[in-house]
């Protein structure tokens, strides 16, 4: 069995939930990040059911210098989510300024902190196009930063760069992961709302992966 040596940023989303459940033997440790998102406490209940399922400690760590100051669609409300497919053109209004790399730099920080030797981020392919933070440059640049910015030489485990949407949720589902039970929708509703990008992206991918989808979406 690996050693429990590493830390997850953990969203609450399909993919991160995949990757902690894919990975839970090696995660001692997993953060979510509370920056003002419109889906963010949504997101964190997911997040904190999963950990209670496998038994792995939670860090709710507060970032709202991001939401206080930062512009993105994902921060000013839902009716500010653009409705329609996952395309660059509809979601470029939903990236939030270097994200990842101020979660990844607080998640090195706290990961050595605890004597661990590994961070790892579920970002994927799918995001490349649209989100800087997500592409495989972006992490490849950001592991070395940790690397050479840790006494422990902290290492970034990303996995799923290279895989799609509908990859990570055939993953998920010899896991046997319920999806219901992650949250997609950049609205931040009480039920998703099936029209915003993430949500079309999600439906699409548990569709291909030949997932019964059993989450609840708004009228």
């Amino acid at each position: 069995m690996p050693a429990k040596d590493a830390l997850i940023v953990l969203s609450g989303g399909m993919d991160s939930v995949t990757l902690l459940h894919d990975c839970a033997q090696s995660i001692a440790l997993a953060v979510n990040f509370i920056y003002g998102s419109n889906h963010n406490l949504r997101e964190l209940e997911c997040a904190r059911l999963h950990c209670r399922q496998l038994g792995i400690e939670l860090i709710e760590m507060n970032l709202g210098f991001i939401g206080d100051n930062f512009h993105s669609s994902l921060l000013d409300g839902a009716d500010a989510i653009p409705e329609g497919d996952y395309r660059d053109e509809t979601m470029r209004s939903t990236v939030v300024p270097f994200r990842n790399g101020i979660m990844l730099a607080a998640a090195a920080g706290l990961a050595e902190s605890r004597g661990l030797k590994a961070v790892m981020l579920a970002n994927h392919a799918g995001d490349h196009a649209i989100y800087p933070d997500c592409r495989p440059e972006f992490v490849a640049a950001m592991g070395r930063a940790i690397t050479e910015g840790t006494y422990a030489r902290i290492e970034l485990r990303t996995p799923y760069t290279h895989l799609n949407k509908t990859m990570i949720a055939m993953r998920g589902k010899t896991l046997g992961i319920d999806y219901s039970t992650t949250y997609s929708c950049y609205r931040g509703g009480e039920h998703q709302c099936g029209r915003c990008g993430t949500c079309r992206e999600r439906i699409a991918a548990l569709a291909a992966a030949g997932i019964s989808d059993t989450t609840v979406y708004e009228d």
